[in-house]
This record gives structure tokens, sequence and C-alpha cells, in this order.
């Protein structure tokens, strides 16, 4: 099987290098490398075109900063592999863990595998209670909507079904993505949906991270629209 890996990135000049050999050091020998930059200002360009080039399937800039969501729309565009993942270009989800996200694809039984950090598998770094209460209200919320029974519908790892992406139409251009793609996933008539724990190692605002509570608020506005939408 072949696996796209989409690398949305912003920003991320001390990560990107050390995710790129990652990816490329992950038990998936048919690898598909997309790194989408969303016009960077911080020197992040300059070692794409130096460094990273080389390493990786394609690298598309956005001449605009446009938010991750339009990034993996781009991204998955021009995806060809049998399986799409999504990777953030920081270091808090771990490549070597594609194996147990592939497998119920691998093995028939799932269409779309969304990586838990909730179920408890694997080492968590321990950072901020808020944002952890604030991802399980927007999963309970996503779920009354869905109908379906998430633990985790914010992560960063979800997989699917090339074919399945080719059925989606990917409206939000930032981190509304998360539950729109849950929201549309869900709605697809015999998808079959599946969650394995997952490691997480989240880093903290002074090391990069961007999702702040304005994204929460965005998070709630496309879960009542994209599930009531019709």
């Amino acid at each position: 099987m072949k696996l796209t890996i989409v690398i949305p990135c912003y920003n991320e000049r001390g990560t990107i290098r050390a995710i790129v050999e990652a990816v490329r050091s992950s038990p998936v020998n048919n690898q598909e490398i997309i790194v989408v930059d969303d016009c960077s200002t911080d020197g992040t360009i300059e070692i794409l075109k130096a460094e990273i080039e080389p390493l990786v399937t394609r690298i598309i800039y956005h001449p605009i900063n446009c938010g991750k969501g339009a990034a993996l729309r781009t991204g998955f565009a021009a995806a060809t592999g049998d399986a799409v993942i999504v990777q953030d270009a920081d270091l808090e989800y771990d490549p070597q863990e594609y194996p147990k996200l592939l497998k119920p694809i691998i093995d028939g039984k799932a269409d779309v595998v969304f990586g838990s950090r909730f179920m408890g598998a694997d080492a968590h770094r321990v950072v901020y209670f808020w944002h952890m209460v604030g991802n399980r209200f927007l999963t309970l919320l996503s779920n009354m909507m869905t109908n379906i029974n998430l633990t985790d519908m914010e992560t960063c790892y979800k997989v699917f079904r090339r074919e399945v992406l080719q059925k989606i139409k990917i409206e939000e251009n930032r981190f509304g993505f998360e539950p729109e793609i849950t929201a549309k996933v869900a709605r697809l008539e015999g998808c079959r949906v599946f969650e394995v724990g997952i490691s997480y190692y989240g880093r903290t605002y002074a090391e990069g991270k961007k999702i702040g509570w304005r994204d929460g608020f965005r998070a709630i506005y496309a879960i009542l629209k994209y599930n009531l939408s019709g």
C-alpha cells in the first residue's frame, strides 16, 4: 500500500527537518511525502528549498497564508497514494506509529482511522489542562451531532483511503478542518471509521503551539454548520 503523508507547514523552521527525517524513517516503505508551506515568514521556506526538497516527493508553496485546512486541501488534491495521512510539521505526533494507524485499512476493516490521544495507549507529555477539557468538549459536541463515538475528534492523525477524500469537498481554511472532515466522513454512506490509541508529545506556546481559543469557537461553529447543513 502506498501512503501519502501530507505535511502542512507554517513557521516551523525549528522542526521541519526533524519531522521530515522522522517520516522518512517510519516503518512504511512505499511513501509519498508532500509538504505544503503556507507562506512561512520565519525562514522555513529557505530551509525547505535548501535542505528538504531533495528529501521529499513534492513541496507546494502557498503565495499567501491561508491556514491549515487550506494547506491540507492543496496536499490532498496532489496525493496519489492508496491511503493519505495528515502529519503536522511539529514533533507532537510520532511517525513510528503509522503501521498501527494503517492496520485497520490494510486489513480491510476501515476506510478512515483516527489516532486518539485519549485511549490510554502510549506516552503522553503532560501540558495544558484546559486544552484537554476543550478537546473533550468539542469531541462530545461533535459526537452528539454525528452520532459516532470518537474519543478524539481534534487529533492531527487521521488516515483516509484516498477515494474517501475524493468524495469530500473541504471548505474550512483553518483549524475548523477537523470538525468539518469528521462531519463529512460520518455522513458518507458505508464509511467505516476506526480509532487507535497513539502517543502524544504536546508542545507549549513558547515552543510554537499555534491553536488558540478563537479556533475553539470556530470549531463549535464548524460542528454546527457541517452537521446541520444537510
